[in-house]
């Protein structure tokens, strides 16, 4: 199973790389991911609300981005944050990200997360779409890693897809493979698997638990659970 989580970490990088250019159509409902006036309008009502939590949690000092991307957070952290420390192991993501939002306060880190170590630890910490991507086996690693990364009393805020009853998506599933690999595609046709976990808040705030980490998650409501965390 650890050979496949790996081969299916090794081709995630790849997707996302190459996803890079189209990543923010699904946040913003552009092209493909238009459904129309109704299912938008709910979007975007919940993509709203995240965005105000992410806001008030006011990453103000020596701040962490995790798998950083096309910059859909870092955005929001760089104005805000004394020293961003953005990482992320696409190389395509990191340049999309630094060509819209480098400043002097940004530093671009290209590393794989999962072998990284930083020099420094931070007051405060944010990722988006990136705890559902790491394969169970590295699950608890990566939260006691994280926890030495951040200062005494440093918090995580973070933000994944919900877990509901069409998710995994229709098509995605793959037979005769672990739960967690899913198959995505581009809108060229190419077709990539990769990991993919969804979360109730009540589930990820157990699993937090068992950890030694303390958290406030929430839903907002059909698509998103966001929400803060610190280790104990």
């Amino acid at each position: 199973m650890r050979d496949e989580a790996d081969r299916l970490v090794a081709e995630q990088i790849r997707y996302y790389d190459d996803r890079a250019s189209e990543y923010e159509d699904l946040w913003f409902r552009r092209g493909r991911y238009d459904m129309g006036e109704a299912f938008n309008e709910g979007w975007f009502r919940e993509t709203a609300l995240v965005e105000a939590a992410a806001d008030a949690f006011d990453a103000s000092g020596s701040v962490l981005e995790l798998a950083c991307g096309s910059g859909i957070w870092t955005r929001r952290l760089a104005p805000r944050a004394r020293r961003l420390v953005a990482v992320d192991s696409s190389s395509s993501m990191i340049e999309l990200n630094r060509g819209r939002f480098g400043a002097v306060n940004v530093e671009y880190v290209h590393a794989d997360v999962f072998a990284w170590e930083p020099a420094e630890r931070f007051d405060a910490a944010l990722t988006g779409f990136f705890i559902s991507h790491i394969p169970p086996d590295r699950f608890a690693r990566f939260w006691e890693r994280l926890a030495t990364w951040l200062q005494p009393g440093g918090r995580l805020f973070l933000i994944e897809d919900a877990d509901a009853p069409s998710r995994p998506y229709s098509g995605a599933v793959v037979e005769d493979g672990p739960a967690f690999a899913h198959r995505r595609r581009l809108a060229d046709g190419r077709e990539y698997t990769i990991v993919k976990r969804f979360f109730a808040p009540e589930e990820l705030t157990a699993t937090l638990d068992a950890l030694g980490w303390d958290a406030d998650i929430r839903s907002s409501g059909q698509h998103l659970v966001y929400g803060t965390t610190w280790p104990r």
